[in-house]
């Protein structure tokens, strides 16, 4: 499925020089955790009631193809160690992120994404904070159907 920008979004990608700048905006949700929103700008951006505090982060986003699961590696800024503090109390279900690309002159308009995935690893030191995110089920690789029929399971197909 191609995607479809806006006439501004368009115009930054196609001119040779541009004041356009490009936002990622990420976030990360669970039970037991307040929502945390970050974006990769020096300034909070607002967007309805919802704001995104700037933080260092790089994230690449999935490739547009049919035949492959979609990975994304996210590299997170630890300097203040907050999100890391966050991240590494949490039990349960695996944490939901949610990466979205905007313009910084219009962030109400979702160029690109939203991509929602689960975190499926964690991995940080002093400096930085690397996540692996994912689906959590590999479902492009499952066998369909996913039982198989032997006539000690379905007897009744061997009659």
């Amino acid at each position: 499925m191609p995607r479809i920008l806006s006439s501004l979004a368009a115009q930054s990608i196609l001119a040779e020089e541009t004041a356009e700048a490009w936002l990622c905006l990420l976030t990360i949700t669970h039970p037991d955790l307040q929502t945390i929103r970050i974006v990769n700008n020096t300034e909070p951006v607002v967007r309805g009631s919802a704001v995104w505090n700037p933080c260092s982060f790089e994230a690449s986003f999935p490739d547009d193809t049919d035949d492959a699961t979609p990975k994304v590696a996210l590299r997170i800024d630890n300097v203040d160690r907050e999100i890391t503090r966050q991240i590494k109390t949490l039990q349960g279900p695996r944490p939901q992120v949610r990466l979205e690309a905007v313009l910084a002159s219009q962030p109400s308009v979702v160029e690109m994404g939203p991509f929602t995935f689960s975190v499926l690893q964690v991995d940080f030191d002093l400096m930085e904070l690397e996540v692996q995110l994912g689906y959590q089920e590999d479902f492009l690789n499952q066998g369909v159907p996913a039982q198989t029929y032997t006539p000690s399971t379905s007897p009744g197909l061997f009659v």
